[in-house]
C-alpha cells in the first residue's frame, strides 16, 4: 500500500513547512510570505491522524480477493493500492493564518506575494478509499491541531 499525504503538520514537523515558519516568524516579529495573495487552499492533516490511518491500513493487505470496493486503486496485475490520507477539507490559507494569530494572540506581518512557479492554488484529499478500507476518517480540526503545535513549540523552544 502506498500512502499519499496531504499537508501534514504537528509537533516535530519540518521547519520549512508553513505552520512552523509562520509561528516562528510571528513570534519573532518577522513578516510571513503569503503566496498567491492568500488565495490558496490546502488539506491540513494533523500528524496523529496520519499515523493512525497508516496503523489501520497495515492490516488491510492488498490482494485479488479483497478488491470489493469500486473506488479502490488496487492493481489487477500486482497487489498494491494508493490511499490518500487527509482531512478531505480544503482550508483557506488566510483562515489558517488567522487561526495561528488567534492562538498566539498576535497578528502576523503579512507579505503578500504572487503564486510560486510550480505551485497549485488548491489541494485536498478524497479519502473515500481510506474510509471504506478502515472505517476511519481523520478528525482533528485544523484549529485544534494548530493549538497543539503551538503548545509543543512553546514548550520545546521555551517561549
Amino acid at each position: 500500500t502506498m500512502f499519499r499525504f496531504f499537508t501534514v503538520y504537528g509537533p516535530w514537523g519540518r521547519p520549512d513547512m508553513a505552520l512552523f515558519k509562520f509561528v516562528s516568524s510571528i513570534l519573532n516579529n518577522k513578516p510571513i510570505d503569503i503566496y498567491n495573495n492568500g488565495e490558496m487552499y490546502r488539506d491540513f492533516t494533523y500528524i496523529d491522524d496520519l499515523v493512525y490511518g497508516i496503523k489501520l491500513l497495515v492490516d488491510v493487505i492488498p490482494s485479488d480477493s479483497n478488491n470489493i470496493i469500486s473506488s479502490d486503486s488496487l492493481s489487477p496485475i500486482a497487489p498494491y493500492r494508493v490511499v490518500n490520507i487527509g482531512n478531505s477539507n480544503k482550508i483557506s490559507l488566510i483562515d489558517f493564518i488567522e487561526a495561528i494569530e488567534d492562538i498566539l494572540g498576535k497578528k502576523a506581518i503579512r507579505n503578500y506575494m504572487p503564486m510560486q512557479k510550480g505551485d497549485v492554488p488548491a489541494t485536498w484529499a478524497n479519502t473515500n478509499l481510506l474510509q471504506n478500507l478502515t472505517n476511519y476518517s481523520p478528525q482533528t480540526n485544523f484549529k485544534e491541531g494548530i493549538a497543539r503545535f503551538v503548545k509543543w513549540y512553546r514548550e520545546y523552544y521555551n517561549i
